[in-house]
């Protein structure tokens, strides 16, 4: 077997595939570094340009600097613990282990990229799932949302199909509920997750326990789980309907 290893290499072992865009960007930045760096010796001449740049007017006042709030390693919304999961998780399959924490607030993560959901009971990872997601003009909002109701047994009025162990964030009925979590399957904006997950984060979830979904951002051991989370849209402005 091959060594430990550490909490945050645990959490990028689920991941799907490395953000691309990072490196094109570098590269494009290195390419129009060095163009200008040729337009400069062809105007000045010599083997290396100098910029003449005048001199900044002296500041009115020195800008405050802004701390964000320390956030004590004993909060039950830092990260004290992940699941252990080795591989990516796979369409259809889930986690579930209660053993770090018996009780304790909950606050459950989305993170669409991953196409991945987390439950954390006072900072530990309680369970982890494989999710459907919104597309197109019917995409997965992100945000911070509470749950505003709870039914075992919902019925869409909209699609007049079964949505077990739903889990209601939005007016426009945005939720997470239990799915046939497949590839090549999709929600109409809501968080599809394998029903035997659904029914145990139903069983855990309270009304007014926060869902943070993101598209992109991973947590490691220590981070806050809530801290600079983006409020969540209202109204007319939540684009995804319920499935």
């Amino acid at each position: 077997m091959s060594g430990l290893k550490s909490p945050l290499e645990l959490l990028r072992s689920r991941w799907v595939s490395a953000p691309l865009g990072f490196v094109a960007m570098s590269l494009a930045s290195l390419l129009a570094f060095n163009v200008g760096k040729d337009v400069a010796q062809v105007l000045f001449g010599g083997s290396q340009a100098e910029a003449h740049v005048a001199p900044a007017p002296a500041p009115l006042a020195k800008p405050l600097a802004v701390t964000p709030a320390a956030v004590s390693a004993n909060s039950p919304f830092v990260v004290k613990s992940i699941l252990k999961i080795n591989e990516p998780i796979k369409f259809g399959q889930y986690f579930w282990d209660e053993s770090a924490a018996t009780a304790g607030p909950i606050v459950v993560t989305v993170d669409l990229e991953a196409r991945t959901i987390s439950v954390f009971r006072d900072g530990h990872e309680i369970g982890a799932a494989a999710i459907l997601k919104g597309y197109g003009n019917k995409p997965t909002p992100t945000g911070v949302f509470p749950i505003t109701q709870k039914d075992a047994d919902h019925v869409s009025s909209i699609y007049e199909a079964p949505m077990p162990w739903m889990m209601r964030l939005t007016n426009d009925g945005v939720s997470i509920h239990g799915s046939k979590v497949e590839r090549g399957y999709a929600t109409n904006g809501c968080i599809g997750v394998p029903d035997g997950f659904a029914k145990r984060l139903f069983g855990v979830a309270s009304l007014g326990d926060k869902v943070i979904i993101t598209d992109g951002k991973r947590l490691g051991v220590g981070q806050p789980i809530i801290e600079n989370a983006a409020p969540a849209p209202t109204g007319s402005t939540v684009l995804a309907k319920q499935d």
